[in-house]
C-alpha cells in the first residue's frame, strides 16, 4: 500500500509495489492539458563498470513525502503546470524495473518536458530516499544517497546486518560514519564554519 499525499493538483506516494505508468498518467490527466510528460526511472544492470543484481531503496518516509510534495507545489507554480504526480517505490527493484515515476501535465510541451526534468533533479538532490547497490558475486552491496555521484559505503557480506540495512540514525541510515549530516541533502555546513562575505 503507497503512502501518500495530495494538494493542489500535485500527488506524491512511496510504495513497495510495483509502479503503474497509466495509473500516474491518469493522475494528472485534463482536458485543459495539451501535454502529459512521464518520466520513468528504472534499474539498470551496471554501474561504473561493475554489474548491478538489484537496487534495494530506504526512506524516511515522513520527511520525504513533506519533501517530494513541496518540490511538485514549487515545479507546478513555477512552470504554470496543471498537475504533477511522483511516486518512488521501496524496498528491492530488480533489473529493468521503475524506481520512480514523474507525470506532468501542462497546456504546453515545452513547459511539461522542462518541469519533468527539473521535479526529477530536485527529487534525486533533496528526497530523504537512499539506495543500495547491489553487486554480483563477492563484490556485496553499497548504500548511497539517491543522486548522481554520490559517495557510498561499501557493505561487506562479514559486514551485513540480520536485516541487511545499514545503521539507523534519527532520520534514517547512517551512511556515512563519521561524517554527519548526511541524509540526502549531502554534509552539513555550520552557520560558524561558513565563510566570510563582505
Amino acid at each position: 500500500m503507497a503512502k501518500e499525499l495530495q494538494e493542489d493538483g500535485c500527488y506524491v506516494a512511496l510504495t513497495d509495489n510495483h509502479l503503474d505508468s497509466k495509473a500516474m498518467m491518469d493522475r494528472v490527466r485534463s482536458p485543459k492539458a495539451g501535454a502529459i510528460v512521464l518520466f520513468a526511472g528504472t534499474t539498470r544492470d551496471n554501474f561504473g563498470g561493475k554489474p548491478v543484481k538489484e537496487l534495494q531503496y530506504s526512506s524516511y518516509e515522513p520527511r520525504a513525502l513533506q519533501t517530494m510534495l513541496s518540490i511538485c507545489k514549487e515545479v507546478k507554480e513555477k512552470h504554470s503546470l496543471i498537475s504533477i504526480a511522483m511516486i518512488h517505490r521501496l524496498g528491492v527493484v530488480p533489473i529493468g524495473e521503475e524506481s520512480i515515476l514523474i507525470a506532468v501535465s501542462s497546456a504546453h510541451r515545452q513547459a511539461a518536458w522542462r518541469a519533468g526534468e527539473e521535479a526529477l533533479e530536485e527529487c534525486k538532490e533533496k528526497v530523504e530516499v537512499w539506495k543500495k547497490e547491489e553487486f554480483g558475486g563477492d563484490e556485496g552491496g553499497v548504500w548511497r544517497a539517491n543522486r548522481d555521484g554520490a559517495a557510498g559505503v561499501r557493505i561487506d557480506q562479514d559486514q551485513k546486518g540480520s536485516d541487511d540495512e545499514p545503521p539507523a540514525g534519527p532520520r534514517g541510515p547512517i551512511l556515512r560514519p563519521g561524517r554527519p549530516g548526511e541524509r540526502g541533502h549531502g554534509p552539513v555546513v555550520h552557520p560558524n564554519k561558513l565563510p566570510m562575505t563582505q
